[in-house]
C-alpha cells in the first residue's frame, strides 16, 4: 500500500511540474492535485489497459507513438472526472502526460520497483 502512495506522490510531483509549465493544465488546490494523482493511479491500473489492448493495431502501425495519445486521453478522463481539475486542449494534455511520464520514468529509477531506493554496485 505505501508503494501505491509512493507512486501517487510521484505522479502528483509530475502533475505539479506540468502544470507549471504548460498554462493549460489547472488544479484549483493541492488537495485536487493529490486526489488527480490517486485517481490517475486508479485509472492507468483500470481502464488503460483495456484502451491498450483496443488500441493495439494503431499503436502497433504507429510504432508506438499512440501511446502518448491514449496516455493524454487518460490524463483527460481524470480531468473530466475531477471538479478541481481541468484541462484546456488535447495537446496539453498530451504534454501533460508526456511530463508526467517522464517524472514517473525518474522515480521508478530512483525508487526502484519495490518502491525502496536502489544502489547498484559494479564490480569489475
Amino acid at each position: 500500500m505505501t508503494h501505491f502512495f509512493l507512486r501517487a506522490a510521484i505522479a502528483s510531483l509530475g502533475l505539479w511540474l506540468a502544470s507549471s509549465l504548460l498554462p493549460g493544465l489547472y488544479f484549483a488546490s493541492g488537495g485536487w492535485l493529490i486526489l488527480a494523482a490517486i485517481l490517475l493511479g486508479i485509472v492507468n491500473a483500470v481502464v488503460r489497459p483495456l484502451v491498450l489492448l483496443l488500441t493495439l493495431p494503431l499503436t502497433l502501425v504507429t510504432l508506438g507513438l499512440f501511446l502518448l495519445v491514449v496516455n493524454g486521453i487518460m490524463l483527460s478522463l481524470v480531468a473530466w472526472m475531477l471538479p478541481g481539475f481541468d484541462i484546456t486542449g488535447f495537446w496539453d494534455a498530451v504534454w501533460g502526460a508526456l511530463i508526467v511520464s517522464i517524472v514517473s520514468g525518474i522515480g521508478s529509477a530512483i525508487f526502484g520497483p519495490r518502491g525502496t531506493i536502489q544502489v547498484t554496485i559494479d564490480r569489475r
